[in-house]
């Protein structure tokens, strides 16, 4: 069965952005291609800090999270070459669109006077980044179970060739962003 989005991208997203920009190819037409939720967790912390960040970015995403080594030794950050530095997972097709409905009708709005999310965290060829302060605001999470705060950051990948197409895209899909 697909994504309850994926449908809403099919029937009404898709046939407005068309009408809106006037694409020749259906192949023109912007998608979201990938979600990268990306957890970087201090050196300085406990051993078990990365372990215990990708178990939750485990439970939020719904799949397993990639531990991500360090590239090489930075003295002044006391970082050793090998040493786990964080947690990453890619979201694609059915389990993106899941995620991206959680985010925007659940997670999003528990975020403490929340007045919509940024327009300008677009990086100019159409994916847009979010930054998530507090792992809490998803609903999966037990509030008890939490051993310290971690903050996650959230890229959307689009096909989009400029931020106005990416924006229109996301906007449609139901992103909350700020009014001017």
């Amino acid at each position: 069965m697909k994504a309850r989005l994926f449908e809403k991208y099919q029937q009404q997203v898709k046939p407005a952005l068309v009408e809106k920009r006037g694409y020749k190819n259906v192949h023109q037409v912007p998608r979201m291609e990938k979600i990268v939720v990306n957890m970087g967790v201090s050196s300085l912390l406990e051993k078990t800090a990365v372990e215990d960040a990708a178990k939750d970015l485990g439970i939020i995403t719904g799949q397993k999270p990639v531990i991500c080594n360090s590239r090489k030794s930075i003295a002044t950050f006391k970082l050793r070459k090998g040493q786990p530095v964080g947690c990453r997972v890619t979201l694609r097709r059915d389990h993106m669109y899941e995620f991206f409905d959680r985010l925007v009708s659940a997670a999003l709005p528990r975020i403490r006077d929340f007045r919509g999310i940024s327009r300008r965290a677009f990086d100019g060829r159409g994916n847009y980044s979010l930054g998530v302060s507090d792992q809490s605001i998803f609903p999966e999470i037990e509030l008890d179970k939490v051993k310290r705060q971690q903050g996650m950051d959230i890229t959307i990948v689009t096909s989009a060739g400029s931020d106005e197409e990416a924006f229109d895209l996301l906007k449609l899909m139901g992103m909350p962003f700020a009014e001017k």
